[in-house]
């Protein structure tokens, strides 16, 4: 299979320790498959790793997001990327190794198939301490009851940072809903859900393993927990 119709949407904070790896892996996995990494003001080395990656790979892309004026943020960066690849599809994943490459194959398929929206969902998560389990389940239960009452889409990992979705779909939703989009929050995937209506669209969802993080930590803090609650009421 060609993957030139699908754009992988890298958002990217200072992850030079594991960008490189994933971009020569996903070029080697998935030939023809184009590649945005969406850079939100990396102080470290990921620019130049990611060039150096890319090795003249045309279909490699660098998004500068670091000038004065552009709105920061998980949330805001992944929508830049989507909107600005050229490809029918796009796929958004973590830059830091947790989302597993093999995975994309099987999204790409149901992606050609005619799903609309593509969910890897955690079929498990290894190594998460008690406390962290009990909290991821308890947003979840609240991001189901704001769903409901907003009428929206509900996949079971409504916070999956890694799908696959219809590049158009994506943009149309966006632009006619930003005031649902919380650009300095980390869950585009739930903001996108309480913008369209139920079985409006077309979802599946694939299982995947999550992984542990081998380098650097989570970027989630309590601003971050601030702007998902604000997630929940707009």
């Amino acid at each position: 299979m060609n993957y030139g119709n699908f754009t992988v949407v890298l958002p990217t904070l200072n992850e030079a320790k594991t960008v490189g790896t994933l971009i020569r892996r996903l070029a080697k996995s998935y030939p023809g498959i184009r590649i945005i990494v969406v850079d939100d003001g990396s102080t470290d080395m990921t620019k130049s790793i990611v060039s150096a990656a890319s090795g003249g790979n045309g279909n490699v892309r660098f998004l500068d997001r670091s000038k004065s004026g552009v709105e920061k943020g998980l949330t805001a960066s992944v929508a830049d990327g989507i909107i600005k690849s050229t490809t029918r599809f796009a796929i958004v994943m973590d830059a830091d190794m947790q989302h597993p490459t093999g995975t994309i194959k099987e999204m790409a398929l149901e992606l050609v198939r005619g799903r609309d929206l593509v969910v890897a969902t955690r079929a498990s998560v290894k190594g998460w301490a008690l406390h962290r389990k009990i909290i991821s389940k308890t947003l979840i239960l609240v991001g189901y009851a704001a769903l409901a009452v907003k009428g929206g889409e509900r996949p079971r990992d409504i916070f999956s940072g890694f799908f696959g979705i219809d590049r158009r779909l994506f943009a149309r939703v966006y632009n006619g809903n930003r005031n649902r989009f919380v650009g300095g929050g980390y869950k585009v995937l739930f903001d996108f859900l309480k913008s369209v209506r139920h079985n409006s669209i077309n979802i599946c969802e694939v299982p995947y393993q999550f992984g542990l993080r081998s380098h650097g930590t989570s970027k989630a803090g309590f601003r971050q927990g601030i702007l998902l609650f604000e997630s929940f009421f707009t």
